[in-house]
């Protein structure tokens, strides 16, 4: 099967969150099942390059621009097609800078995807599937389907689209000026198209010209039907259930491994755990923070996350002065809203011998965290998959998460009567709630043969891609068997 995939970003090339992590995993995986996946996406600044194998022009916002395609084979499979377009991408940021976001953006999202449509016109065999991801690539199967990308008539009648929905909050929203300058159709332009509240919303595009719609976790496919997490679109949403499918991410599984982990002072694995003290220790150094014996005993609370209400930013910042009376020490990773930011700066110098914090996003201090810290803090408001809560079961650093979205699908309620569980869950959107549940992480931390089994257990658990992966292909096989036949190209 050849696999279209269209992202705004992807690991190595560009990354600003879990969105890059998926799709360079989900295509890794593919590729190692035997499909043949082609990715295409920008050239942002910084990124490298690779063989050109054709341009693109278009005339998109009023202004003509030209792109190089820029190919980087880069697993097995599996080729990047970068759209260099240094007016459009190579810039400070890859959607804002200083926290405002670019004006042009419906422009360079846009293009992107004219540039994978064009990019696929040229090729012998058209692609079986054509994969999107977001709102930035939501215009995809609308411009395929209006034939205003000049592509060949056949994208109009037998390449089915499938769109995945990483996070439902962010909707690709635009005064509707924007409809002719983007060559769309006014008559697209409606409740059932791509209008919403009288603004143009590249994610609904997305949702209503796509065959299928996919979303991260099971759970969040259920919640984003309902008001209470559906940002205006679960009526959308319900209209189109039987197109809806929830598939969990997986995680990378030789990237996230304590046995070969090379940011880790020492390997570690479920049967071993040895190596996790030592992480520890470096962990604490790390940051600064105090490495005696009593500091060693105490258990660390980690944090790597976007610092913004989303990830319950909002509950931490409001029970600041309980969560400082804990015993406990914190190592935070994390970059968001200047607020939030401003929050733990304050709390590292006035708690400067429990608090350690990196303003900003570090690979190795990421890794570390996950490594070396004994539980894992994840509040969120919403959650559509996570991968973090992930990351620290599989290294034995236990999880407190609110019961939401994908964190529900990963983690398993500590019971401690029989011992069974993996992390701990609270449900009420509160610092109270919140607060309760790390107590019940602390007590159960102190008690050393119980809190090794539940560490032992989710390091045991599976979350590797190729489950995920095989569910894709089993949507891709739907779409493509339900399209009908191609119909002859048009003169």
């Amino acid at each position: 099967m050849q696999v279209l995939m269209v992202a705004s970003e992807a690991v190595p090339f560009s990354k600003t969150g879990g969105l890059a992590d998926v799709v360079t995993s989900l295509s890794k995986t593919l590729g190692r099942l035997g499909q043949s996946v082609t990715l295409v996406t920008p050239r942002y600044r910084g990124a490298s390059g690779g063989e050109p194998q054709g341009r693109v022009r278009a005339f998109v916002g009023g202004n003509w621009y030209d792109a190089t395609l820029l190919a980087q084979p880069f697993a097995e499979n599996i080729t990047a097609l970068l759209v260099d377009c240094p007016p459009l991408y190579d810039r400070a940021g890859l959607y804002f800078e200083n926290n405002f976001d670019y004006p042009d953006n419906p422009v360079r999202f846009a293009f992107l995807s004219i540039a994978a449509l064009e990019w696929a016109s040229t090729q012998i065999e058209a692609p079986s599937v054509i994969h999107i991801h977001d709102w930035q690539t939501g215009l995809t199967p609308v411009y395929a389907h209006s034939r205003v990308a000049e592509t060949p008539r056949y994208f109009t009648t037998h390449v089915p689209f499938v769109i995945t929905i990483h996070n439902l909050a962010y909707q690709g929203l635009f005064d509707k000026t924007w409809v002719p300058h983007l060559g769309l159709r006014w008559q697209d332009f409606t409740v059932d198209g791509f209008e919403f509240w009288d603004r143009l919303s590249f994610l609904k595009a997305g949702i209503n010209f796509s065959d299928a719609i996919t979303t991260v976790s099971p759970t969040y496919a259920e919640e984003i039907q309902l008001a209470e997490y559906g940002y205006g679109f679960d009526g959308v949403l319900r209209a189109r259930r039987q197109a809806l499918t929830g598939i969990l991410n997986g995680i990378d599984t030789e990237e996230w491994n304590p046995a070969t982990d090379p940011h880790l002072p020492a390997p570690y694995n479920a049967d071993d755990l040895s190596g996790k003290a030592v992480a520890k220790q470096v962990l604490l150094e790390t940051f600064g923070l105090p490495v005696d014996e009593r500091a060693a005993k105490r258990p660390v609370i980690g944090i790597v996350s976007r610092l913004i209400e989303q990830k319950g930013m909002d509950l931490i910042e409001a029970s600041a002065r309980q969560l400082m009376t804990l015993d406990a020490t914190f190592t935070v990773v994390g970059t968001g809203a200047p607020r939030f930011e401003q929050l733990w700066r304050e709390l590292s110098t006035t708690f400067r011998e429990r608090v350690g914090v990196f303003i900003g996003f570090d690979e190795h201090r990421a890794h570390l965290v996950e490594g070396g810290a004994d539980i894992f803090l994840m509040p969120s408001q919403f959650e559509p998959c996570g991968l973090n809560q992930m990351y620290s079961l599989r290294y034995g650093t236990v999880p407190v998460v609110r019961a939401v979205g994908g964190l529900i699908d990963t983690v398993e309620p500590f019971n401690a009567r029989n011992g069974q569980g993996t992390g701990f869950l609270f449900n009420d959107y509160t610092p109270r709630a919140m607060l309760q549940a790390l107590a019940a992480a602390l007590d159960a931390y102190h008690q050393a043969r119980a809190w090794k089994r539940l560490q032992v257990r989710g390091m045991r658990k599976d979350f590797s891609w190729e489950r995920s992966a095989a569910e894709y292909v089993t949507v891709y096989k739907r779409v493509v068997g339900a399209r009908r036949q191609p119909a002859p190209i048009l003169p």
